[in-house]
C-alpha cells in the first residue's frame, strides 16, 4: 500500500485482520441502523393506533394478528398495544446501545489504521 508521499507501507496479516474487522463492524452498523429506523416507525405506528383506540367509542375493535383481522374487546387491544409498545421501546434501547458500541469499536480501529496508513486508506463513507 502506498502513502501519499510515495513511500510503500507493508500490510501485515494483523493489519488485514483489522481492515476486515472494520468492514464487518461497518456492515453490522448499517444493519443495526436500519433496524433502529424500522423500530422507530413501528413505535410511531403503535402510538398512532393507541391514539385511534382512545378516540373510538366501540366496545369491540378490529385487531390484526398476522394476516387475519379479529374483533376483540377494546380493553384487550389496549393491553396488547401497551405490551407491544414496551417491547418495541426495549428493543430500540438495545439497538441504540449496540450501535454506540459498534461506533466505538470502529473509532478504535480507525485510529490504529489511519495511524499506520495515513491517507493511503479511506475508511470514511461518501
Amino acid at each position: 500500500m502506498q502513502k501519499g508521499d510515495g513511500v510503500e507501507t507493508p500490510v501485515t496479516w494483523e493489519d488485514q485482520q483489522r481492515i476486515n474487522t472494520f468492514n464487518r463492524l461497518n456492515t453490522k452498523f448499517h444493519e443495526v441502523d436500519d433496524e433502529i429506523t424500522r423500530c422507530k416507525e413501528s413505535l410511531a405506528n403503535l402510538e398512532d393506533a393507541d391514539s385511534e383506540l382512545i378516540l373510538t367509542e366501540e366496545e369491540e375493535v378490529r385487531y390484526q394478528m398476522g394476516e387475519v383481522f379479529m374483533r376483540l374487546p377494546r380493553e384487550d387491544v389496549q393491553e396488547r398495544l401497551e405490551k407491544l409498545t414496551e417491547e418495541t421501546k426495549h428493543t430500540l434501547v438495545r439497538l441504540i446501545k449496540e450501535k454506540e458500541q459498534l461506533l466505538s469499536q470502529m473509532a478504535d480501529l480507525k485510529k490504529i489504521l489511519y495511524g499506520k496508513f495515513k491517507d493511503s486508506i479511506n475508511l470514511e463513507e461518501d
